[in-house]
């Protein structure tokens, strides 16, 4: 795009998400960074203006994981328009026990997939002619949705249902291409994933993410196969930015989906398969009672 853009970021003070706000200040673009925690976005602004001075850079008070918040948050963006938004932000759950939201949805799944939905549609009237981007993650591939048991009430395991949430966000922004275009919208909806992304390859940003040379060192050998979370970002990135991205597809890492620059590549068929998107947007539009529908 050649003239400045205003991007949000779900989840720009830490991760790929800072990362992903910091790579395109630098581009010039005004960036919001949607975090529920002020200190820790004010530390990512202060990182960012550190590179770049003249960087346009704001905070919105953002929880995905609380439904009822989330008009709140469209609201205060405090921008006349949105030229793209990065859908980000999540969680990892390690261990059990199973976890709910507020809104008594499945933590991952809520913040990770819900949130965002609902968080469309209420961004919806800054979003004309806007790309929608949204974040999935290599371990969607191994995983396929259950949309019988989309809560993980049943033999609840924290890594199946991370890439489950993960894939519902992915197999969403399938769905939501497939509705622009049937409406004719000027929006696109684009998805990406950062490969592999070790912390132990990412570079430190002070009030951000430390790394100790020893922790350098160590993570020398992944590097042959993974990146760190900057390089993660770039799909994301690309997707705002590159003009000859088109709605529908996918970009990630050009060296096995794992590392390296990004590229458009071809997503697996359980991700786009368009009864099972029809299906989970429709459970999404019960459980939030929105959906995103966009000029």
């Amino acid at each position: 795009m050649a003239r400045a853009v205003n991007v949000l970021v779900t989840g720009g003070n830490a991760g790929i998400g800072y990362f992903v706000a910091e790579q395109l200040a630098a581009a010039g673009a005004t960036v919001a960074l949607g975090s529920r925690d002020a200190a820790k976005a004010a530390a990512a602004r202060a990182a960012i203006l550190a590179g770049t001075p003249d960087a346009t850079v704001r905070h919105v008070p953002l929880d995905l994981a609380d439904l009822s918040s989330l008009k709140s948050s469209a609201d205060a963006v405090g921008l006349d328009h949105l030229d793209a938004v990065v859908l980000n932000a999540g969680i990892a759950l390690d261990t059990p026990p199973r976890r709910e939201s507020v809104d008594g949805h499945e933590l991952m799944f809520a913040t990770n997939h819900l949130g965002h939905f609902a968080l469309t549609h209420w961004l919806a009237p800054l979003l004309t002619g806007a790309r929608i981007i949204t974040t999935g993650s290599f371990a969607a591939r191994s995983e396929r949705l259950d949309l019988d048991d989309l809560q993980s009430m049943d033999a609840y395991d924290p890594k199946r249902t991370y890439g489950r949430s993960k894939l519902a966000q992915m197999s969403f922004g399938f769905e939501l291409d497939r509705r622009l275009r049937a409406a004719g919208s000027t929006c696109r909806s684009i998805v990406v994933h950062p490969g592999g992304a070790l912390d132990s390859l990412t570079p430190s940003r002070p009030g951000v993410h430390s790394r100790s040379a020893a922790t350098r060192l160590l993570g020398l050998p992944a590097g042959l196969l993974l990146h760190g979370k900057d390089a993660g970002a770039r799909p994301a990135v690309r997707a705002v930015l590159d003009p000859g991205v088109e709605g529908g597809q996918l970009l990630g890492p050009r060296q096995f989906g794992l590392r390296g620059a990004p590229r458009v590549e071809q997503p697996h068929t359980h991700m786009t398969d368009p009864r099972t998107g029809a299906a989970l947007w429709e459970a999404s539009r019960e459980l939030t009672g929105v959906e995103p529908v966009l000029s």
